[in-house]
């Protein structure tokens, strides 16, 4: 097993070009003609905390130590000022092993699932509001003038979506600029990416916004406001019960963001509108995602 060692903060953006994260197909379009496009590939990823086993997990492959960190973060199996003593990740083997030090036991918690609405193994443990009861959210603004800049730069950023579909991602912003921006066939993979790639290089998260490609779910409210992150945005629609959790914790919820269009349902205080919307582009269709037909 290779371990993983300490290492200065990254600043992490999708790399379309990696070779082990698509697969070229062949197949015919609807003239008939022979074509090749590239698929996202997916691999399983099995977790161990300790020596219990988690989850196995489907996901493209890439930062498999923050997918499990932020995996056992978002399910409440491990807490922020938990000291992780060791990750070891065999590639080989599709096995990342997170060592801690003190003991830990879930076989209880384990038994106990609730299937949520994200896609491909997006699953939560125990009580949802378990994580976010008595939270208390940072003070924080969101300037439109950094949600229009933000939004440019996702849109317009070499992606595995733009070059192959089939994929969500997550970013994490800070005032228009994107510092973490994940991705993986589900957009609880990729979030839990972004939860430890915070925890693995202590971010503080009280001044930034997570932006996600997905629907606001329940489960998308429930990460962010464990992360500790004040602000939630999508370029997709709300659920309602997304919406719900969101006003009750303080969580400012910002959907259906295209162009110079959004939709604020929760937070709406923190909105500073300093933009001028004459000088905000309408989205290229070149750079359109999922979502454009609907709230995916």
């Amino acid at each position: 097993m290779m371990k993983i060692e300490k290492a200065p903060v990254p600043l992490i953006v999708p790399n379309p070009d990696d070779p082990r994260l698509t697969e070229r197909v062949t197949g015919i379009d609807q003239t008939g003609a022979e074509t090749e496009i590239r698929v996202p590939v997916e691999r399983p990823l099995t977790l161990y905390l300790n020596a219990q086993e988690i989850v196995t997990m489907m996901t493209i492959g890439d930062y498999p130590e923050y997918l499990a960190l932020g995996y056992l973060l978002n399910q409440n199996m491990l807490k922020y000022n938990d000291v992780v003593s060791e990750v070891e990740y065999d590639d080989d083997l599709g096995v990342v092993v997170v060592r801690t030090e003190h003991h830990t036991n879930f076989e209880a918690k384990l038994k106990k699932r609730t299937q949520t609405s994200g896609c491909a193994q997006g699953t939560a443990f125990g009580d949802l509001l378990e994580a976010v009861e008595s939270v208390a959210l940072p003070k924080a603004e969101l300037r439109t003038s950094w949600l229009y800049q933000m939004t440019h730069a996702i849109n317009t950023m070499p992606s595995l979506y733009l070059e192959a579909g089939a994929i969500h991602g997550c970013v994490l912003c800070k005032e228009g600029t994107p510092v973490c921006y994940t991705e993986d066939v589900g957009r609880h993979n990729a979030v839990d990416k972004i939860a430890g790639w915070i925890y693995r290089h202590g971010v503080d998260p009280a001044d930034k916004i997570l932006y996600t490609t997905g629907r606001l779910t329940s489960e998308m409210v429930i990460k962010t406001v464990r992360m500790g992150i004040p602000i939630l945005v999508s370029r997709s629609g709300f659920t309602a019960w997304g919406v719900d959790l969101a006003r009750q914790v303080g969580l400012t919820l910002v959907g259906r963001t295209r162009g110079k269009r959004f939709i604020a349902l929760s937070g709406e205080e923190r909105i500073v509108y300093d933009q001028n919307l004459d000088y905000v582009e309408e989205e290229s269709a070149a750079h359109k995602r999922k979502g454009e037909g609907g709230d995916e």
